[in-house]
């Protein structure tokens, strides 16, 4: 048995994650080349790297197929109901920012905060017939946003592209999307809700609650998380 470590298998999320286990003494690397999912771990004994979709170590870390996972905040309180109870936080690790927000049309002039959102969709459905159409690819997390600040009379529309460009191409009235600069916003002609930040998401090291630990991977666990500097 070994302690298994899921990591973002590209890109920006896995380079500062390398970074940030190689601060403290942990070595990371891919084992061959780009099309390989397996990787080499230095510095402790007894853990296995696996190299993961952002978006599928929620799932793994949920079913105890890996011990921990680097994820975003976003992805594993959409992807899992009851998140807390499956994974636990070990470190919120600085870089990954981003936020979960709700955005209009900037030609909506009186629609600046949630309830205003909720006057509106009143609005169009009696004008229209149906009920407003907010893209997005965070259905639970955006859906009990509204709930709790009283919007009704929209529905949440999939987003399986760039979901800021459905307004423009008539596919929705409002978006709830993932930002970390506005700029993709802006250039769509997008406003953010004056109250509408849904969620601050970064990368996180979460452990699962669910994978099995016999004797040798708790001390690994343990000899891990001292030199990370976190508590399990």
């Amino acid at each position: 048995m070994s302690v298994k470590l899921g990591v973002p298998s590209k890109g920006r999320l896995m380079e500062k994650t390398f970074d940030w286990f190689g601060a403290r003494g942990i070595g990371l690397a891919r084992s061959g080349s780009e099309r390989e999912y397996a990787g080499a771990v230095e510095g402790v004994e007894g853990v296995e790297l696996v190299l993961l979709s952002a978006g599928e170590i929620p799932r793994e870390l949920a079913a105890g197929r890996i011990h921990l996972g680097v994820t975003g905040t976003d992805l594993v309180r959409e992807k899992l109901g009851q998140w807390e109870q499956r994974v636990a936080v070990l470190a919120e690790l600085g870089f990954g920012q981003a936020d979960l927000i709700i955005a209009v049309p900037q030609c909506w002039v009186d629609v600046d905060t949630l309830d205003d959102l909720d006057a509106a969709a009143a609005a169009f459905r009696a004008e229209h017939g149906f009920r407003l159409r907010i893209a997005t690819k965070y259905h639970r997390l955006v859906r009990d946003f509204l709930r709790e600040n009283g919007v009704a009379d929209y529905q949440l529309v999939d987003s399986q592209g760039a979901t800021e460009g459905t307004v423009k191409n008539l596919t929705a009235e409002a978006v709830a999307d993932i930002t970390s600069t506005g700029e993709t916003l802006r250039a769509n002609h997008l406003k953010l809700l004056a109250d509408g930040l849904v969620l601050r998401s970064q990368a996180t090291l979460y452990r699962s609650r669910s994978a099995p630990m016999e004797g040798p991977d708790r001390e690994v666990m343990a000899a891990l998380e001292a030199r990370l500097g976190v508590e399990g």
